[in-house]
């Protein structure tokens, strides 16, 4: 089997990951403002979870977090 290429796997996973996190945070503000617009929120935190599956390696690991919004 072939060796890594280190750079390009890098430069792949840290790809991934800006587009996780920007798209996230984009869906994270949008839903969070609708829910205070439409009174569905009053509470200072929501709580947060992300899970990341990589099907092909059988890997789950689970990110939960709360997140203040005032």
């Amino acid at each position: 089997m072939a060796a890594i290429d280190e750079e390009r796997f890098n430069m792949q996973i840290r790809k991934f990951l800006k587009n996780v996190g920007v798209t996230s945070q984009r869906e994270i503000e949008k839903a969070i403002r609708d829910a205070v617009e439409d009174g569905r929120l009053d509470s200072d935190q929501v709580q947060t979870r992300v899970i990341l599956e990589i099907p092909d390696l059988g890997v789950t690991h689970t990110i939960e977090q709360n997140i203040a919004i005032r």
